[in-house]
């Protein structure tokens, strides 16, 4: 990054961007622009935030044409959207031009369609060709985050001239360290790193130091899959063909940071009983999130008169001992906690590759061994609370066996039902939170009442 020495810790942060507004504010701007054009694009682009919006288009002038790309990429969709309308038709064309393919696709995929109108008409005709053929990949799709800006050798290329065609193409490319090797049919062949060029004599073929196993993922894959790939390769980039194995892309690693935290963050808001919002939680109106919710609740609200009818199926229990209805929150709410947490570590493990279907029977093995030794502590923890209560002994014997076994049968539920949603084709996020603690409030209210009709009537 141009004009940065180092890693800026938090604290040294909060003072550039305070030393940044007493210059703006004490109307610097001399010293403002000669600071903001030596420091890193992405510390910038938090500047804005700070900034007044009236003055944000000023700041932004303040730029030089290079940094004035660069840290419009860093900018949210918003403030995107006001500098494109603030600013000339010339300044327009200038930014995408300097932009790169992939920053400027996900740009066009955020704003208002009247700005991407805009954008389109400032870009030249080779360009947005390239544009609306990214656009026309599913949203998930691998090809939908690569960019073309990639290099690329052919077979018979010699390590002097790859090494010219670096220096005089290289700046425009999203990486170097990775270089591609390609046939006279533009078919992926193989990969050389540019360490291993640098390495080898100026008359060795590419050909010869290539590495031709070379891991690379389709156009229409999906980009939580190849988010996968860099995990398990611990790649940096990773390159796309299309269905005839030709190279038409690549994925870099500071894509694929966005797309993990993407679908991190989309897992859990299913596992919360959310539907996925694809906008910030402060951007999104109060319809809109009452939306995504609703459906959820409805199902669980109604799924819960399963309980109801459980409950009512043993009136004549509860009739015989009115104490017992007080114990249902501690039972229930223990299940669907020790459900949840096998749930969410099996949903993470596979979602890492940790497992897999075939693991099936040893995760089950294993919870249930897990599940014993927990239920049976807080059983006995339970028992001696109840006890120190004067509860009645066999009132105590049944809630704390009821107890222990609930926790056994949660802790399987929790750790089977992702496994089976997997297998199922299901989305194992959704078999989470509030559905598995449904299943289990209904199991552990069974257990109860025969607990209870065996010791306590």
């Amino acid at each position: 990054m141009p004009g940065v020495e180092g890693v800026i810790n938090m604290n040294e942060m909060e003072l550039m961007l305070e030393k940044w507004l007493d210059l703006l504010e004490k109307k610097k701007y001399k010293e403002l622009k000669t600071e903001l054009n030596e420091s890193n694009p992405a510390d910038i682009a938090e500047f804005f935030e700070e900034v007044e919006v009236e003055k944000r288009l000023f700041v932004f002038r303040l730029l030089t044409k290079d940094n004035a790309a660069d840290v419009f990429s860093f900018m949210d969709s918003d403030m995107q959207a006001h500098i494109i309308n603030s600013i000339t038709d010339r300044e327009v064309k200038s930014i995408v031009d300097d932009m790169s393919m992939d920053d400027t696709v996900d740009l066009l995929g955020e704003i208002p369609a009247n700005v991407v109108t805009r954008i389109l008409k400032n870009t030249d005709e080779e360009k947005r060709a390239i544009i609306n053929s990214f656009l026309n990949y599913p949203e998930d799709s691998a090809g939908s985050i690569m960019t073309i800006e990639f290099v690329q050798f052919h077979l018979d290329t010699t390590v002097k001239k790859a090494m010219e065609q670096l220096r005089r193409t290289g700046v425009d490319k999203e990486t170097i360290y990775s270089c591609y090797v390609v046939n006279e049919k533009r078919v992926l062949v193989g990969m050389v790193s540019l360490r291993t060029i640098i390495l080898s004599s100026d008359d060795t073929f590419i050909k010869d130091i290539m590495e031709d196993d070379v891991i690379s993922v389709r156009t229409l894959d999906d980009q939580e899959d190849t988010a996968n790939i860099f995990k398990k390769y611990n790649l940096i980039a990773l390159p796309v063909v299309d269905n005839e194995d030709r190279l038409v892309g690549i994925i870099t690693v500071d894509d694929i940071v966005d797309v993990i935290e993407q679908e991190n963050t989309e897992d859990i808001e299913k596992m919360s009983a959310l539907i996925p919002s694809e906008n910030e939680y402060l951007k999104t109106s109060v319809f809109t999130l009452a939306k995504n919710r609703i459906v959820w609740l409805l199902v669980l609200m109604i799924s819960g008169t399963v309980s109801s009818a459980i409950i009512s199926g043993y009136e004549s229990v509860l009739a015989s001992s009115i104490i017992l209805s007080s114990f249902f929150p501690i039972l229930m709410d223990t299940g669907g906690n020790a459900g949840s947490q096998s749930s969410t570590l099996i949903i993470r493990g596979m979602a890492i590759g940790e497992i897999q279907m075939a693991d099936v029977f040893k995760v089950l093995w294993k919870e249930l061994r897990v599940g014993a030794i927990s239920g049976f502590i807080l059983a006995g923890v339970n028992f001696v609370r109840l006890v120190l209560l004067k509860t009645p002994l066999e009132v105590n014997m049944a809630v704390s066996l009821s107890l222990m076994a609930t926790v056994i049968i949660a802790k399987c539920v929790g750790c089977i039902l992702p496994i089976i949603a997997k297998k199922l084709k299901f989305d194992p996020a959704i078999m989470a939170g509030p559905l598995i603690t449904t299943v289990v409030d209904a199991i552990s209210l069974i257990v109860f009442f025969n607990a209870a009709q065996v010791f306590v009537l």
